[in-house]
């Protein structure tokens, strides 16, 4: 993965610290993975990874957890 790739990564990862819903942070995940599949890039696997991490977050939180 390219530095500039982990620089993004680095850089969502602190976006999505910052609200306290976790709908926002996925969101903006999905936003970033559909504009890398738009560009025809690859999506790393560390926000595939992220992104399934907060759509659990999102589930538990809906459910109350």
């Amino acid at each position: 993965m390219s530095q500039q790739m982990q620089g993004e990564i680095a850089n969502l990862t602190t976006q999505i610290d910052l609200p306290e819903d976790p709908r926002a942070g996925f969101a903006l995940v999905q936003a970033r993975i559909r504009a890398l599949r738009q560009a025809g890039r690859d999506v790393p696997v560390e926000l595939i990874r992220m992104e399934k991490n907060l759509q659990t977050e999102c589930i538990c939180q809906s459910r109350g957890g």
